[in-house]
């Protein structure tokens, strides 16, 4: 039989196409530019500020949407020492407020991220635009990340499921 997906699933599954998409069209771009800023100094003594600028907020891109990878495959750095003490049927009855928890604390980054950026743009300078667009990627991936885990949340089949 045909197992159906559900919504949540889906939308799980478009998102991880975009991460992807950006995490490897942000590391492409960020090659090549800092490739381009390398043989700009050194053969022609020319060099462009916005390159940098451009370049540091690639690898926040990068690290973000990598991020939302790895917590998505479950790939993500544990820290607790209380994991490998715990029994895995305990572990299933307590992952998913641990994902819930997770998305309410990255909801709450997101939202002082955004705070911090909608305060940065009010104040900016005409010559720190681009700089400023581009720090949107601060509270978009905590949203991100937050996203994620409400969707892993919700896609989860629970223990009455599988039985």
């Amino acid at each position: 039989m045909i197992e159906r997906k559900n919504i949540f699933s889906l939308a799980k599954e478009k998102l991880i196409a975009a991460e992807k998409i950006i995490a490897a069209t942000s590391l492409i771009i960020l090659l090549f530019l800092s490739l381009s800023q390398v043989i700009l100094r050194n053969f022609f003594e020319l060099g462009f500020s916005e390159i940098d600028t451009v370049s540091r907020h690639l690898v926040l891109f990068i690290t973000f949407m990598g991020a939302a990878l790895a917590c998505e495959g479950s790939q993500h750095i544990k820290m607790d020492f209380m994991n490998s003490l715990l029994k895995p049927t305990f572990k299933q009855k307590i992952k998913k407020p641990l994902l819930l928890i997770s998305a309410t604390i990255c909801a709450i980054f997101f939202w002082y991220a955004l705070q911090f950026w909608l305060d940065e743009k009010r104040y900016a300078p005409n010559n720190e635009q681009l700089a400023l667009y581009l720090a949107l990627i601060i509270p978009v991936g905590f949203f991100t990340l937050s996203l994620h885990f409400l969707l892993i949340t919700f896609s989860l089949k629970s223990s009455a499921d599988s039985e």
